[in-house]
C-alpha cells in the first residue's frame, strides 16, 4: 500500500495510513473530509504527523488497527496470545484490499509467529463503522488467545467519558466522568450482558449533549462477557475499543484453528448523542432482516395472571384484548409441565395437562379467530433441577459440578443453565420448541434468560463462548425452519439487548419495570443504539409491580408510545373509563406508528433536570410527534421554552396536542397554544425560539403532534 486508503460514507470518513511495516494505523475516523485524491491524502498524512526522522521516542505515534507492544504501544495491547505458554509478539506483513466503496479487507501474516490476522473494516449505512478480526494458528502447537479487541482512535479533544451500568428494573444508567488517564477497562462477567453491562462507551469533547458536540462511541455485538477499553496516554493518540472477555483456557487454537471476534460498532457524530443514535438506527433499518411490517400492539399476560393459568379466564382476557385493539396476544410463563411457581419445570417444554387439560390449541385458535397473533414464552437456555430433563440428564447442566445443587443461600432463582453446545441438548430444545411452533401456529416467541452463567464449564473448560454461539444457532435454526416467526430478546428485562442477539431477534424487552418514570430513562438510553420499533414498551397497571409507584394512565400511555407498544396488564380489571381510554390509545398507536417507527429520534436539550422531551421527525420533515414529560417537580415557576429540533425552518406546522392519551395536569401557567384550537407556527419559530412550556405537575406527560401545512 503506497498511499493512504480513504473510506467515506454518509458523512463519515476513515483514513488508513500507508504503513511501511505492520498493520496500517488509522489517520482519521470522524467527520467526512470530502473527496481526496492521492496528493490530498499524502498531505493529510504529513499534516497530522508528529515528528520527522530520526524519531527520538520509541512509541507508536498513531494507533494501528491492532496496537501492541511490537508497535511501541504502551497502552493495552489489542491482541494477547501465547503459543504453548510462550508469548507471541507478531510482526505483521499486511495487505489491504478494497471490498467496496467504503470497505476493506486486511490480511496480515507473521510467518515466524505462525499467525494470520484477517480484519474487516467497513463504513455501513448511516456512517456506522463495523470492525472485526479473525486470527488463525498456522503453526505447530497450540495458540491460546487471551483477547483480541477492536480499537479506533478518537481526537485528543475527547476529554469526557460516559459509561453505563444499572440493575434489574433500572437498566442502562449512564455515568459521565473526565476521561481517565492511562489504559482503563470496564468488564462484564455475567455470561450474558447483564443489567450493569457496559452497553455503549462514548467519548465526547466536553460534557455530552443531545444535539451538539463531537461524540465517538463503541458498542460490541456480543451477548455475553465483554470488555470496553480506553487508552489515554501521554505519548499516544487516544483510543476507544471493545472486545469479548474470554476466560483463561477458553480460546485454544490447534493448528489451522481460528477465532473470530464479535463485531464492534463505532459511531461518530458532530451533532451530539442524537447523531450517534441516528447512525445506529439507519444501519439497523437498512438490514435485510429488519422488521418491515407494522409493529403490532401486544398484550403479554405475565402481570395479568402470573402463574395462575386458567383457560376460561385467559380466553376472556383474549376477547377483551381484541375488543380494545390488541394485535398480538402472548402467553407468558406458567403453561408448561409442573410450572406453578418458579422452582420447577424449566427444560420440559411440553404443555402442562393439569393447567391446560385440552392443551393450548383452543386458546391459540381463539386468539387467531379474533384477528390476533399468538405468542408464547420460553426460557430455552435454563433448567430447574425439579424437571424431567434434569432428572434424566444431570450431565446436561453447564456448571461446575461442585455448584450443583448450589450451596444454601447461593441459588439463583432455583434454576441452572443447559449446555447448548452439547448437541443432544441443542436437539432436545430445538425439537420441543419447533413442535409447539408448528402445532400451535406460534407467530412470536418471548425468549427469556433469567440467570447469569456462574462457573460455566463445558467438558471441563470455560463454556461461555460456545454457549453464546450455540444460542445464536438455535435462534437461527428456529427462524429458518419457521419463516415469519418473530422473537423477542428478554433477559430479566434488558440484560441482553446487544447487536449480537439483535442480528437474530426482532425486538427487546427493555426492562421488567413498567414504572413509566423509570422507563423514561431506560428507553431513552436503550434507543441510543436500538430504533424505537425494536424496544418493547408496555402500559402496565398502577401502582407498578416493580416499584409500587402510582402514575396516571395518560403518563403510562405516553411512555409506551415511545417504543413498540402494548400492555402488561389484566385488562379485565380495567374500569369502563380506563377501557375507553386504552381503546383510544390503541387507535392512536396504529395511526402514528408509521411515523414513530421510521422517523429520526430527537432529544432537545433542556435545562430542567425534571424534564424529559423526546420527538420523532419524519424523514421528509412533514410530520413529527413530541412527548413532553416530567419525572419530578420543575425547578422554576416559569418553565423554559421548548425548541422542537429537527423540523424544517422554512415550513409552517400545525401544533396539535393529542387528547386521546388523556389530560396532563399543570398549574400555575397555561400558555395560549395549549388552551385553544391547534395553532399554526413557522418552523423557524419552533426550532429557533420554541414553545413556552406549562407549569407541569410532577410525573405528567402530554403529546404534541405537528403536521406541515
Amino acid at each position: 500500500m503506497n498511499t493512504p486508503t480513504l473510506l467515506r460514507r454518509d458523512g463519515v470518513a476513515l483514513v488508513l495510513a500507508a504503513a511501511e511495516a505492520g498493520l496500517p494505523p488509522v489517520l482519521h475516523w470522524g467527520r467526512d473530509l470530502g473527496p481526496l485524491d492521492a496528493a490530498d491524502l499524502a498531505a493529510l498524512d504529513a499534516a497530522t504527523g508528529r515528528q520527522t526522522r530520526p524519531g527520538t521516542l520509541d512509541a507508536a505515534w498513531r494507533v494501528p488497527l491492532v496496537p501492541q507492544e511490537s508497535d511501541g504501544w504502551a497502552g493495552r495491547p489489542a491482541l494477547l496470545a501465547t503459543r504453548d505458554g510462550r508469548p507471541l509478539f507478531p510482526r505483521w506483513d499486511a495487505t489491504v484490499e478494497r471490498t467496496g466503496d467504503a470497505a476493506v479487507a486486511i490480511t496480515a501474516v507473521d510467518v515466524d509467529a505462525g499467525l494470520t490476522l484477517r480484519t474487516r473494516l467497513e463504513i455501513g449505512a448511516g456512517g456506522l463503522v463495523l470492525l472485526d478480526h479473525e486470527v488463525t494458528n498456522d503453526g505447530a502447537g497450540e495458540v491460546e488467545v487471551a483477547w483480541l479487541e477492536a480499537v479506533l482512535p478518537v481526537a485528543k479533544s475527547a476529554d469526557h467519558l460516559t459509561a453505563f451500568s444499572g440493575r434489574w428494573a433500572r437498566e442502562k444508567a449512564p455515568l459521565t466522568t473526565e476521561m481517565p488517564r492511562g489504559a482503563t477497562v470496564r468488564e462484564s462477567r455475567r455470561g450474558r450482558g447483564g443489567h450493569d453491562a457496559p452497553w455503549v462507551t462514548f467519548a465526547s469533547a466536553g460534557l455530552p449533549r443531545n444535539r451538539t458536540g463531537e461524540v465517538w462511541a463503541v458498542h460490541l455485538g456480543w451477548s455475553a462477557d465483554v470488555r470496553h477499553r480506553t487508552d489515554r496516554l501521554t505519548e499516544h493518540g487516544t483510543a476507544l475499543g471493545a472486545g469479548e472477555l474470554v476466560r483463561p483456557g477458553e480460546i485454544r487454537l490447534a493448528q489451522g484453528g481460528s477465532y473470530r471476534t464479535p463485531t464492534a460498532y463505532f459511531s461518530y457524530a458532530d451533532n451530539g448523542l442524537d447523531g450517534v443514535a441516528d447512525r445506529f438506527h439507519t444501519w439497523m433499518r437498512a438490514r435485510p432482516q429488519h422488521p418491515r411490517t407494522a409493529r403490532p400492539l401486544v398484550l403479554n399476560t405475565w402481570e395479568a395472571v402470573y402463574f395462575d393459568h386458567d383457560q376460561a379466564r385467559l380466553e376472556r382476557l383474549a376477547r377483551r384484548a381484541a375488543e380494545v385493539g390488541v394485535e398480538r396476544f402472548v402467553l407468558d410463563d406458567g403453561w408448561f409441565h409442573l410450572r406453578r411457581n418458579d422452582r420447577a419445570g424449566l427444560g420440559d417444554w411440553v404443555v402442562d395437562p393439569a393447567a391446560w387439560p385440552e392443551g393450548l390449541e383452543p386458546l391459540a385458535e381463539l386468539v387467531r379467530s379474533l384477528g390476533m397473533q399468538f405468542g408464547l414464552w420460553f426460557e430455552p437456555e435454563m433448567v430447574n433441577l425439579d424437571s424431567d430433563v434434569a432428572r434424566a440428564h444431570p450431565e446436561w447442566i453447564l456448571a461446575n459440578p461442585a455448584s450443583v445443587p448450589a450451596p444454601e443461600g447461593l441459588s439463583w432463582r432455583t434454576q441452572y443453565v443447559l449446555d447448548l453446545a452439547n448437541p443432544d441438548v441443542f436437539e432436545h430444545l430445538r425439537s420441543q420448541m419447533s413442535a409447539l411452533v408448528e402445532r400451535l401456529g406460534i407467530a412470536f416467541i418471548k425468549w427469556d434468560h433469567n440467570r447469569d452463567l456462574v462457573e460455566p464449564l463445558h467438558e471441563g473448560a470455560p463454556g461461555t463462548h460456545l454457549q453464546t454461539l450455540a444460542a445464536y444457532r438455535l435462534i437461527d435454526r428456529l427462524k429458518a425452519d419457521h419463516p415469519g416467526l418473530e422473537i423477542e430478546s428478554c433477559s430479566s428485562g434488558g440484560a441482553r439487548t446487544d447487536l449480537g442477539i439483535l442480528q437474530r431477534t426482532d425486538r427487546v424487552w427493555a426492562s421488567d419495570s413498567n414504572d413509566p418514570v423509570e422507563r423514561q430513562d431506560i428507553q431513552r438510553w436503550t434507543e441510543l443504539v436500538l430504533p424505537p420499533e425494536m424496544i418493547g414498551a408496555h402500559v402496565g397497571p398502577s401502582p407498578a409491580h416493580s416499584s409500587g409507584r402510582a402514575t396516571s394512565l395518560p403518563y403510562r400511555i405516553a411512555t409506551s408510545l415511545q417504543g413498540s407498544a402494548g400492555f402488561e396488564w389484566d385488562l379485565l380489571s380495567c374500569t369502563e373509563e380506563e377501557t375507553a381510554r386504552i381503546t383510544e390509545f390503541a387507535a392512536l398507536y396504529k395511526e402514528l406508528r408509521g411515523l414513530l417507527h421510521t422517523g429520526s429520534v430527537v432529544h432537545p436539550d433542556t435545562l430542567d433536570p425534571a424534564l424529559r422531551v423526546r420527538g420523532v421527525v419524519a424523514a421528509d420533515k412533514s410530520e413529527a410527534v413530541f412527548t413532553v414529560a416530567t419525572v419530578a417537580s420543575l425547578e422554576e415557576a416559569l418553565p423554559e421554552r421548548l425548541r422542537l429540533d429537527g423540523l424544517d425552518p422554512a415550513r409552517r406546522y400545525k401544533v396539535d396536542v393529542r387528547s386521546e392519551i388523556g389530560e396532563a395536569k399543570w398549574g400555575w401557567t397555561t400558555p395560549p397554544w395549549l388552551a385553544g384550537e391547534p395553532l399554526t407556527v413557522p418552523g423557524s419559530v419552533l426550532t429557533g425560539i420554541g414553545l413556552q412550556l406549562p407549569g407541569l405537575w410532577p410525573v405528567q406527560a402530554f403529546l404534541i403532534h405537528l403536521t406541515a401545512v
